[in-house]
């Protein structure tokens, strides 16, 4: 499917892009140093807050124009971005080869025990994406790409939840953060 990725950032601005808010809200997290992934990384707003926050950052795709266009961005803003194209539900990261990753709006259940392996003692996963229970029409429609209520919780079972939040449809859904989910966790050993 790198055809359809492709399409879709040919007209999109990488200074356009914006980080997940997981890793927003909660960069203070991030360590002083270390190698961190921006996995499904698209345009690559993930690893660019990453490398401006001083880590050596590896971003992988399946869109070979993404990866052009963040490699463009990141030389002429100097930041050290290294760009791989590549599927990473068949070629996921090794084990303990990670201090930070990051995946935003990308859902693989197969491939999270591999996330969960890849991170070194003391490395932190940040995950955000889409779930089922939404109050608006938006991300994916279908329900292999949505998550269940308190799934991530679930499928990172072995980490040390640091951050969660997930409204679902509670309360006034007017208000608040909807439609979708995001998690920090730490691999402890």
């Amino acid at each position: 499917m790198p055809g359809k990725w492709d399409d879709k950032y040919r007209l999109a601005d990488v200074a356009m892009a914006q980080p997940a808010r997981v890793l927003q809200e909660n960069k203070h997290l991030l360590p002083a140093r270390g190698e961190a992934l921006d996995l499904a990384c698209g345009l690559g707003a993930n690893a660019i807050l990453l490398a401006q926050q001083g880590l050596q950052v590896h971003a992988w795709d399946s869109s070979a124009v993404a990866l052009e266009k963040l490699s463009q961005w990141s030389a002429d803003k100097q930041l050290t971005i290294s760009t791989e194209l590549r599927d990473v539900v068949q070629h996921p990261p090794v084990a303990n080869s990670l201090d930070v990753i990051v995946v935003s709006h990308f859902l693989d259940r197969l491939l999270c025990p591999a996330l969960m392996t890849a991170l070194r003692p003391q490395g932190l996963l940040f995950y955000q994406t889409w779930t089922r229970n939404k109050v608006a029409t938006v991300g994916p429609s279908n329900p292999d790409y949505l998550l269940e209520d308190n799934e991530l919780l679930q499928i990172f079972q072995g980490l040390k939840i640091r951050v969660y939040r997930e409204e679902s449809l509670s309360g006034d859904k007017d208000k608040g953060w909807r439609n979708q989910a995001m998690l920090v966790a730490q691999r402890l050993l």
